[in-house]
């Protein structure tokens, strides 16, 4: 029995150090204190698509380490899809933003402003920095409008949960800046 007693210890040890994976969603965003000022019968928007490159496809959260290097996390993940979480804060944020306009994830009868976001970089930056970049275009009465994004924020503390609720700080403050260009569109 004593013999076996070196390998029993090393086994127990073994599994009490596995890693715990963390689960991380983006909290929805709050009302913003000053909205977009509001359109007399709008048309509803269209979130069609919140498109995100293969690095951030995953369900790790994406670290960069240095110019060049990026490290996906295998125990701290995103509790659903990326892309589909973005979409789902990007509804909750626009329709604070811009009161009395419905928007949504789902199609809204044919007449409908249409929302196509691509999203190239959401993460967090060894300069104690978060990334948040893309573009977006928008539909309206046939025009269509492209505008960039590049936001850079730094996080209040270390670790993921701050680089989480710095991100989804971010995503607030890009979702406030479509609303003011929609209805610079929509009065134009």
């Amino acid at each position: 029995m004593m013999k076996w007693m070196p390998w029993l210890v090393l086994a127990l040890s073994a599994c009490s150090s596995s890693t715990q994976t963390t689960m991380y969603q983006l909290p929805a965003g709050t009302p913003v204190s000053q909205r977009a000022p509001g359109i007399n019968n709008p048309l509803p928007i269209w979130i069609e698509r919140v498109s995100v490159p293969d690095y951030l496809a995953g369900n790790g959260v994406v670290y960069q380490t240095s110019d060049v290097k990026y490290v996906i996390a295998t125990s701290n993940l995103w509790a659903s899809p990326l892309d589909q979480q973005l979409q789902q804060t990007l509804v909750t944020n626009l329709s604070n933003a811009l009161p009395g306009r419905l928007i949504s994830a789902a199609p809204l009868g044919e007449q409908h402003d249409t929302l196509n976001v691509n999203v190239t970089g959401f993460h967090g930056r060894f300069d104690g920095q978060v990334v948040i970049s893309g573009s977006w275009t928008l539909e309206h009465s046939g025009q269509i409008t492209r505008q960039n994004f590049n936001l850079t924020l730094p996080q209040q503390e270390n670790g993921y949960d701050s680089m989480v609720r710095t991100l989804a700080q971010g995503w607030q403050q890009e979702a406030e800046r479509m609303a003011t260009a929609f209805s610079a569109i929509r009065n134009n």
